[in-house]
């Protein structure tokens, strides 16, 4: 392969150990970020929730902690490294062509969500503050105002729900385990618990958000669609909610420590 070609290049940038070395750093601050939003879930229940149960949520509680701007922009470089280094393996796929524009357009689409992340995080670290919840309502009503803008937003329910089926697929059938060179033993075990129950719990988590966009689309009322801080507080409004709320904390707060794990031994 010619090293001055595009792929050349991408290949050369993608075995950047200082990139690769910040991309397991983006692995770690994305598990951080979801213990807090767990920890977030879980006080929901007992009424001591402080802010958004949501990214939004984690951020400020990253930003009211000593040296909390530090850790916001190391949250920043973190997430900007990893969605780069994801945009870049996207187009370095090869096999199957049907399985390989699948998994480019999953290592694209994970890629924009670390760089918005990472672009929200950039406003706590200069000082400012924004709502993941307003923000979703504010984009699910231009979208309702807009020609097509209800069968757009319909999608993007059913694209989030078709994301959320995946991760508890992923998780349940441990398919996790081929992104990570998994440790031997009782570390190994434990790796796999925290994995199988975290994905579900994300991918639970993710069908309600998807149900509250398509509740949204059906009534044309973006207000239903409120993200992770309304799913989390819809799910606590339910039927034994309190329970099932505290679970899914934990899950997600399980993820959180799978992420760490998968910034140890990520296959990279």
């Amino acid at each position: 392969m010619n090293a001055a070609s595009p792929s050349g290049v991408a290949r050369k940038a993608q075995s950047s150990a200082p990139l690769r070395m910040l991309a397991r750093l983006g692995f770690a601050v994305n598990g951080l970020l979801h213990i807090l939003i767990g920890f977030l879930a879980i006080s929901v229940v007992f009424g001591a929730a402080g802010g958004s149960a949501d990214q939004s949520g984690a951020l400020a509680q990253l930003a009211a902690t000593p040296g909390g701007a530090f850790l916001l922009w190391t949250v920043v470089v973190g997430l900007f490294a990893l969605g780069l280094w994801l945009l870049i393996s996207a187009f370095l796929v090869h096999g199957d062509p049907k399985h390989k524009w699948g998994q480019r357009a999953a290592n694209i689409g994970k890629a924009a969500a670390y760089f918005f992340l990472a672009a929200t995080s950039v406003t706590f670290a200069q000082g400012g503050a924004t709502s993941s919840a307003s923000s979703t309502s504010d984009a699910s009503a231009k979208l309702l105002s807009s020609p097509g803008g209800v069968f757009i937003l319909f999608v993007a329910g059913l694209l989030v729900l078709a994301i959320g089926g995946y991760f508890v697929y992923k998780g349940a059938a441990k398919k996790f385990t081929a992104d990570l060179a998994m440790p031997s033993g009782p570390a190994g075990q434990a790796v796999i618990t925290l994995g199988v129950v975290g994905y579900i719990a994300k991918g639970i988590v993710l069908g309600v958000v998807a149900v509250l966009i398509l509740v949204a689309a059906l009534t044309l009322d973006p207000s239903k669609s409120s993200g992770l801080d309304g799913s989390l507080k819809t799910l606590a409004g339910l039927p034994f909610g309190s329970i099932i709320l505290v679970a899914i904390g934990i899950g997600l707060i399980a993820y959180g420590v799978y992420c760490f794990a998968r910034a140890w031994r990520a296959r990279l």
